[in-house]
């Protein structure tokens, strides 16, 4: 009996996934543990194993194809003896649909299975003529898909099509809403219904006319537009509940680095070649934990109305990558020395980079750090990191007059601003976690004990 293979939920927070490529192809021999397909999901882009041995009978999702729900069928494996008559009357078994913010399955134009996938997309009264062209019960073929004024065909399905001419609208002045800007039938029905997305196009001057000195009513300037990735799609989402749900309140706090400069100078001066090479972040990275065992009611998160309180220092770290911002996590940080940190946190970053960072990775933090001095930025308030009721924003270290013993000096002075959650963690105790958090960056010695 031939088996179905369905889209993994590969981190918890996974409803769906582009299955960025296939790397197998129909006929191919695979053997449990070969790699099926690379999938991208809210975090990362992932491999998928096979389960069992067998032969790939039929991809169901082509590659590039974004959305797909999680448990969706993808592709169907013929087993030791199985041929292709095995699939004329198997129907692929996929999983339950994944449930949306209330509860209610997804009603996306998400890629269904078998003869429902993107590319095959048509309505009732259409079916496939033997030259592979879509044609009407009547035998009169659907209509030619449209082009723009420079050749380029329009991306829309033979529904989305057909809907068009019937209501007499011009594909090429729609702007799509599937996958790669695809045309689908939604699009159509918001156009008829005056809602939907137009293309921006600049108003060209008739002959003998002058442009006008300024752009037209409803004018939009050339832009170019692509749907966000599912990481971007995450951090959208989550980002925009943490700001609506969680009451943020500030604090910012001042620190002299320039012993922990020193220190850092002499302890890089130790190393054995390219045993490790500490950054000023690898510092903070040890000082936030430390400070968070000296005030341990900093280190908690709200979670549906309890207070969960820590027992470890497992120090999050927000990482640039091309997709966005993702937060590898440092586990018991207070426990670890600075090289293991600081070599731990090359191979995370690295990881994160690339997009193969494993969920246990970036999952599961207490706490947050976000820094932008390497970029000069002097100060700024970071976004929490739900359900975490504290994210530290670093700014750059800099040299500025300081009083010290009513003389003024220069030392340099690094802002840090605490994001926290009122719900869980009150002022007092915010301020008595950056007087710990100062304390030890101002002397870091003191982390060595």
């Amino acid at each position: 009996m031939p088996i179905t293979v369905t889209m993994p939920a590969l981190s918890p927070t996974m409803t769906e996934g582009t299955l960025t490529s296939w790397l197998v192809k129909e006929g191919d021999t695979v053997a449990a543990g070969d790699i099926l397909a690379e999938i991208e999901t809210d975090k990362a882009t992932m491999e998928v194993e096979a389960v069992d041995e067998g032969t790939v009978g039929k991809l169901l999702v082509d590659a590039g194809t974004e959305g797909v729900p999680v448990n969706q069928a993808i592709l169907v494996m013929l087993e030791d003896g199985e041929d292709d008559s095995a699939l004329e009357s198997y129907e692929p078994e996929s999983g339950p649909a994944p449930q949306g913010e209330g509860g209610e399955a997804k009603s996306d134009d998400a890629p269904k299975a078998k003869s429902e996938a993107p590319k095959q997309e048509q309505s009732k009264s259409e079916k496939p003529a033997g030259n592979g062209k879509a044609v009407k019960d009547d035998g009169k073929p659907a209509p030619a898909a449209p082009k723009t004024d420079d050749g380029e065909r329009i991306k829309a399905s033979p529904l989305a099509r057909r809907m068009a001419a019937q209501a007499k609208l011009e594909l090429a002045d729609l702007k799509g809403s599937g996958p790669h800007g695809r045309i689908v039938k939604a699009d159509i029905e918001a156009a008829l219904k005056g809602g939907a997305p137009k293309k921006a196009t600049a108003d060209k001057p008739a002959a003998g006319q002058k442009a006008p000195s300024a752009p037209p009513s409803g004018y939009e300037p050339p832009y170019d537009e692509k749907p966000l990735s599912q990481m971007r799609k995450t951090i959208a989402r989550r980002m925009s509940e943490s700001k609506q749900t969680a009451p943020h309140f500030y604090l910012t706090i001042d620190c002299e680095i320039d012993a922990l400069l020193d220190l850092r100078k002499q302890l890089n001066g130790r190393a054995d070649g390219d045993e490790f090479k500490l950054s000023v972040n690898d510092l903070i990275i040890k000082g936030a934990a430390l400070a968070l065992m000296k005030v341990p009611v900093a280190n908690v998160a709200y979670v549906d109305g309890n207070l969960r309180s820590y027992k470890n220092a497992d120090i999050a770290v927000a990482v640039a990558t091309p997709g966005g911002l993702i937060t590898p996590v440092v586990r018991r940080a207070e426990q670890k020395g600075l090289m293991t940190i600081s070599n731990e946190m090359k191979e995370l970053a690295a990881k994160a980079r690339d997009g193969k960072l494993q969920p246990e990775e970036y999952l599961g933090g207490t706490f947050t750090i976000s820094n932008l001095g390497m970029f000069g930025v002097k100060a700024f308030d970071a976004v929490l990191n739900p359900p975490q009721a504290c994210i530290l924003a670093v700014g750059a270290g800099e040299q500025r007059p300081v009083v010290a013993d009513g003389a003024v000096a220069i030392a340099t002075v690094m802002s840090c601003t605490l994001s926290v959650d009122h719900r869980a963690v009150d002022g007092a105790i915010g301020a008595q976690y950056l007087a710990a958090f100062k304390a030890l960056i101002e002397d870091p010695m003191a982390m060595m004990l």
